[in-house]
C-alpha cells in the first residue's frame, strides 16, 4: 500500500451504516488526505468523497422472509462486488455493520489474501452467538462500538478494539434544545412527540401505521400535543397517505430528514428499535421502543435472543429503563398510553436522562480517530 494514500473498499448497507461510515471517512481523510474509498455507500458517504459503485439502499432489508424476496438481487451485487475487489485488490476491506452481507464477502476476500475489517460488531451479545466462529473466519479485526464486545470476541479468537460510538462524539452532551426548536418553528411551551418509525421501507410499512394510529389516540385524549415525524429519503410518499387515513385531525408535521433536530427538540419519542434508539438516548430523551416484523421472522429471531432487552438503551443500561412494546404488544392503545405516561412523569424523565448521560460519557471516545489509529496499525502488519 501507499502509506499516504491507502485504497479502501467499504460497504454500508442502510441509513445508520451510511452515517457511521461517513464519520469514519472523516477520520481516515484526516490521517490520509489522499486516501480513496469505494464500494457500496449512501449519500453521507458520497458527500465525503466516497465512490459508490452501488447505493446502500439496495441492502436496506430486514427480516428473514423480507431478505428472501430480494435475495437474488442482493446476492448478485455481492458477487459482482467481490469479483471487482479481487481484481482491484484494495489495501483493506471495511464492512460497516450489515453483517449478513459483509461477513460472507469479507471471508471470500480474506481467503484470497486481502485484509478485512468489520466496523460494528454483529450483535452476538443479543442473539446468534454462534456467529463468533463466522466472524473469526471472515475478518482480521473488529472495531467495536460498545465496551463489552472485545472480551466476547476474544473468547472466540477474534482480535478487536473498542473505539466508542461515533454518534457519542457527534451529538453534544447537552442537547441543543432551544436552537433545534427554533429551527423547527416550535415554541418553548409546545409539548412535542417525535415519531420515528424507522428508515427502511419495509420497517415503515410494518410500523408506521401503528405509530400513526397511536398518534390519533393521543390526539383524541390530549389535543394540545404536537408531533414531528422525520421522513427518510424517498419515504414521504409512503407516509402521507397513512397520515391522511389514520390521523387526519392530528397536527403531524413531516420533516425531511432532520431526525437529530427532531430528537433534540422533543419531549418524548415513539421510536422503532434500532440505531435511532441510541440517538434518542444520546439526546437524553425518554422513549417508547416498539417493533413489529413478519410473524415468521419474529418467531425465528425470538428463539435466538440471549437477553431480555431489544433496545440499545436498555442493553447498555442492563435494565428496562424505557418500555419496549414488541410485536403483538405494540398496539396503538398501548403505545399511546406508554408515551403519555412519560409526559405525566417529569421526575422519571429526569432520572432516565441522568442514566443516558452516563451512557454518553461511556461511549465518547473520539471514534473516528481511535478507529483510524486501529486501522493504521492493522495495515502496518
Amino acid at each position: 500500500m501507499s502509506h499516504d494514500a491507502p485504497q479502501l473498499a467499504m460497504v454500508a448497507g442502510e441509513a445508520s451504516g451510511d452515517l457511521l461510515a461517513s464519520l469514519l471517512l472523516g477520520g481516515l481523510r484526516a490521517r490520509w488526505p489522499q486516501a480513496t474509498a469505494f464500494g457500496i455507500g449512501g449519500p453521507r458517504m458520497t458527500a465525503s468523497g466516497f465512490a459508490a459503485w452501488w447505493p446502500s439502499d439496495k441492502l436496506a432489508v430486514r427480516g428473514y422472509f423480507e431478505v428472501l424476496r430480494h435475495y437474488r438481487e442482493i446476492a448478485g451485487i455481492r458477487n459482482a462486488l467481490a469479483q471487482r475487489l479481487l481484481q482491484h485488490r484494495p489495501d483493506a476491506f471495511i464492512g460497516v455493520d450489515a453483517p449478513d452481507f459483509n461477513l460472507g464477502l469479507a471471508q471470500r476476500l480474506r481467503e484470497a489474501g486481502q485484509c478485512t475489517i468489520q466496523f460494528v460488531c454483529p450483535s452476538i451479545w443479543a442473539w446468534r452467538a454462534g456467529r463468533v466462529k463466522k466472524i473469526a473466519r471472515a475478518v482480521d479485526h473488529v472495531l467495536c462500538l460498545f465496551p463489552f464486545e472485545p472480551e466476547i470476541l476474544a473468547r472466540g479468537g477474534v482480535a478487536a478494539t473498542f473505539v466508542g460510538h461515533p454518534l457519542a462524539d457527534e451529538i453534544p452532551l447537552q442537547p441543543p434544545r432551544a436552537a433545534s426548536r427554533a429551527a423547527l418553528g416550535l415554541g418553548d411551551a409546545d409539548t412535542v412527540v417525535a415519531v420515528l418509525p424507522g428508515s427502511r421501507r419495509s420497517e415503515v410499512e410494518a410500523i408506521a401505521p401503528l405509530f400513526v394510529r397511536a398518534v390519533a389516540r393521543m390526539q383524541a385524549q390530549r389535543p394540545g400535543l404536537r408531533y414531528l415525524l422525520p421522513a427518510a429519503p424517498g419515504l414521504r410518499g409512503l407516509l402521507e397517505p397513512m397520515l391522511a387515513q389514520h390521523a387526519t385531525d392530528a397536527p403531524v408535521e413531516l420533516v425531511d430528514g432532520g431526525s437529530h433536530e427532531v430528537l433534540a427538540s422533543c419531549d418524548v419519542t415513539l421510536i422503532a428499535s434500532g440505531t435511532a434508539t441510541l440517538e434518542a438516548a444520546l439526546y437524553k430523551r425518554p422513549m417508547v421502543i416498539a417493533y413489529r416484523m413478519n410473524a415468521w421472522s419474529w418467531q425465528i429471531m425470538s428463539r435466538m435472543r440471549l437477553q431480555p432487552w431489544v433496545g440499545l438503551p436498555n442493553i447498555l443500561c442492563r435494565d428496562f429503563v424505557v418500555p419496549e412494546l414488541l410485536q403483538g404488544d405494540a398496539t396503538p392503545d398501548a403505545l399511546a398510553q406508554a408515551v403519555m405516561q412519560w409526559l405525566d412523569s417529569p421526575q422519571r424523565c429526569e432520572a432516565v436522562a441522568a442514566r443516558f448521560l452516563d451512557v454518553h460519557h461511556l461511549l465518547r471516545r473520539d471514534t473516528a480517530r481511535t478507529a483510524t489509529d486501529a486501522i493504521a496499525k492493522i495495515l502496518a502488519y
